[in-house]
Parts: C-alpha cells; sequence; structure tokens
C-alpha cells in the first residue's frame, strides 16, 4: 500500500471550471504534455485547483511559486 504523501484537507470540494480543469491538467501529466498551463483570474482557486491534481498523483512535488506563475513536477 503506497504510503499517502500528500493529503488535501479542504472545506469544499472543487466546483464549476475547477473539475473540468483538474480532469484536463490531470490527464495531460499522464499523457506526459511537457507543458501545460492553468489560466484564471486573481481569486479563482488556482492554487486549490493544484492541490487537487497533486493529490491525486500522490507523488513528491515541487511547485516554484512565483507571482502569477505556478511550475508543477511531478515524478
Amino acid at each position: 500500500m503506497e504510503k499517502n504523501i500528500f493529503k488535501l484537507i479542504a472545506p469544499f470540494k472543487p466546483m464549476g471550471d475547477q473539475i473540468k480543469a483538474i480532469e484536463k491538467l490531470t490527464q495531460g501529466i499522464k499523457d506526459k504534455f511537457p507543458f501545460q498551463t492553468l489560466l484564471g483570474v486573481t481569486g479563482s482557486r488556482k492554487t486549490f485547483t493544484m492541490a487537487n491534481i497533486i493529490a491525486e498523483f500522490n507523488k513528491p512535488t515541487l511547485i516554484d511559486y512565483f507571482p502569477n506563475d505556478y511550475l508543477l513536477f511531478v515524478d
């Protein structure tokens, strides 16, 4: 059994466009796309969207956070 490296605890669930974004970005990682972009206005919960993707893969992950930029590396 694989140890949970990342467990997402939040008082809310993905909603609206987040659901489709999580599905598409997750599939892109599975398909080994070298680059993907998640766009959204301030306050659209992009960080929460990325947290859901990390929880889906449950693998060591590095997020390099710069203002308005996220880089996600999944081992």
